[in-house]
């Protein structure tokens, strides 16, 4: 049983990822949001303020003497009547009050009025801490009378109700941005574990694959588009571990039954000498056949160590250049007895240098080679050619003899692979010549090619240019 931690953290780090998204966009658009209504709130008021400092010049134009001021009073006070936030004072130069509006409600102190001949805007609003710490706005304006006098004309607002509005709205802003990223916490949780529901399957179908159901693939019928490029990519390597365990079930079972031929030889030659008393020359026979078959048994281990060894990712081939036909013909002069012995000819023909690993070249080249002598008829020739095309050097040794029929062309190169028994152990062979031939090239970057036909077999070696 899975773990609910380990199969829910994924679940919950994308919902956490969402919600703290949406808490930041929530954010984001409630401070502008909030700064617009603030700004919006603070630029009605200025407006209002200018507009009653305005509006009292416009009053005055009316009025002849400052002592007639009162006589206004109701005029005058309609300015701010009905809003206790607002406050208003006129007096003349000489700072006697002549009128005024809630005068213990706000401090009236506003600084330098605005001459009576200048223009009023909002740039001419001033703000200011009062003595009970509340914030107020206001403005102060000198007007011109009929008969020459020059009034100061104060009008002022607290800010308070603006103040405890704007906090209120600021608690809504936090309760909702919490409560909206909470829930789309839980939305994005539910959401997500919905839509992860088919990897959970996916996981599942892959816990019910073991070493004896290799051959079981996941159903892309049930998975996400999103999904399929990942679930074929994991059937594809599924088909390519049962191909391998196959391959090795398969190179176990070639290898123990190489092994247990020239084991039992050995052991049956053994029983039989030991059945009755034997001359010393059939006791020597018997070492020598004893012998060939653990030179067999130990050029067999050898092989099976060096494919080992190549295949393994730490394998280092150490490149060089050499010259092509003075190695091509320092192999073919090591075989020439065997050649001489089976009255074939072995010529060579190749010209120019070329990057490679030496050993493993010659290890390549050889094993063609011995492969080559082993089926080639008497009196025929083996040709070993070596020609660059396009940045690779193509090595060929063909050989006439039996043709090899098609569809055992491209299972030549795999480990133990015997077209028929006239290629068995009765020729010498470990059945593993080829494959270490293919494990070469496919070290150096390389491929190798065999073709067949009723004139000679061809064996194709393509070095790319390092």
């Amino acid at each position: 049983m899975s773990s609910p931690i380990g199969s829910g953290s994924l679940t919950r780090k994308l919902a956490a990822t969402f919600a703290i998204i949406s808490l930041l966009v929530f954010g984001a658009s409630a401070y502008v949001l909030y700064h617009a209504l603030a700004h919006r709130i603070a630029a009605q008021d200025d407006l209002d303020i200018v507009l009653a400092a305005r509006h009292f010049r416009r009053l005055s134009a009316d009025i002849v003497a400052p002592k007639e001021i009162a006589e206004h009073e109701e005029r005058l006070e309609s300015l701010v009547l009905g809003n206790t936030a607002f406050a208003m004072s006129v007096q003349d130069l000489e700072g006697h009050t002549l009128l005024e509006r809630n005068p213990d409600h706000l401090e009236l102190t506003v600084g330098v009025p605005v001459r009576p001949t200048a223009r009023i805007t909002e740039a001419d609003v001033r703000q200011w801490q009062g003595s009970r710490g509340e914030t107020l706005r206001g403005v102060s304006t000198g007007a011109t009378l009929v008969d020459g006098n020059t009034v100061n004309f104060v009008v002022a607002r607290d800010m308070t109700d603006r103040a405890r509005l704007l906090a209120q709205y600021r608690t809504t802003i936090y309760a909702t941005g919490v409560g909206g990223a909470l829930i789309a916490f839980l939305l994005s949780y539910a959401l997500v574990r919905t839509s992860l529901r088919p990897v959970r399957e996916i996981a599942r179908s892959a816990a019910q694959i073991t070493v004896d159901r290799l051959d079981t693939r996941i159903a892309l019928a049930s998975v996400p588009s999103e999904l399929v490029p990942m679930v074929q990519s994991f059937n594809a390597m599924l088909e390519r571990l049962q191909n391998s365990i196959a391959r090795l079930s398969q190179f176990t079972a070639d290898l123990a039954h190489d092994l247990r031929t020239p084991v039992s030889n050995m052991r049956g030659a053994s029983e039989v000498a030991l059945a009755r008393t034997r001359s010393p020359e059939e006791y020597q026979a018997l070492l020598a056949s004893n012998l060939e078959e653990c030179e067999r048994v130990s050029r067999m281990i050898e092989n099976v160590l060096f494919l080992a060894r190549a295949e393994h990712p730490g394998f280092v081939t150490g490149a060089g250049q050499f010259d092509v036909r003075a190695e091509l013909a320092k192999i073919a002069e090591y075989f020439e007895g065997i050649a001489d012995d089976a009255s074939v000819v072995v010529q060579v023909r190749a010209q120019g240098n070329w990057v490679a690993d030496l050993e493993l070249f010659r290890r390549a080249i050889s094993n063609l080679l011995a492969n080559a002598l082993r089926y080639t008829p008497a009196g025929s020739v083996i040709d070993i050619c070596a020609e660059v095309r396009d940045d690779v050097m193509r090595v060929t040794v063909a050989n006439p003899g039996e043709p090899i029929d098609a569809q055992h062309l491209d299972k030549l190169f795999d480990r133990f692979y015997r077209v028929d028994s006239s290629r068995g152990n009765s020729s010498g062979s470990t059945g593993l010549g080829l494959a270490i031939v293919r494990s070469i090239m496919e070290r150096h970057g390389g491929r190798a090619l065999v073709q067949s036909d009723a004139t000679s077999t061809r064996f194709h070696l393509d070095f790319p240019r390092r």
